[in-house]
């Protein structure tokens, strides 16, 4: 009981925040202009891969949430393909904050020292 219950918690504090960021910036384009039609195919990749990313998240948390709630609700164990699945959705919502939740800050610029006179 004490597992499901911190799997519920992991999924809620990790996997959701994650789905959220990713949805929020899932057109987010790296700042590079798209004059190109290679430009535009790479960020239709780029795009398709994200979703496809936040779609895998969506439906292991799902599961995941769905499986522990029932099993919390009527007393019973879970089945071990559950763990499985928590355990993916961990990973997927890692690899989501890592790379379409990071925030693109621009470097600063470097202060110039005064030229020589």
């Amino acid at each position: 009981m004490v597992i499901e219950v911190l799997m519920v918690i992991g999924v809620v504090l990790v996997a959701l925040p994650a789905l959220a960021i990713g949805s929020a910036r899932l057109l987010h384009r790296s700042g590079r202009a798209t004059d190109q039609r290679t430009d535009r195919v790479e960020l239709v990749l780029v795009v398709l891969g994200r979703l496809i990313g936040l779609v895998l998240l969506a439906a292991l948390s799902g599961i995941t949430l769905l499986s522990c709630i029932g099993a919390l609700v009527q007393d019973v164990d879970v089945h071990s393909l559950v763990y499985v699945f928590f355990v993916a959705d961990l990973l997927v919502a890692i690899l989501v904050l890592l790379t379409v939740g990071r925030l693109d800050r621009r470097p600063r610029r470097r202060s110039t020292t005064p030229a020589r006179r």
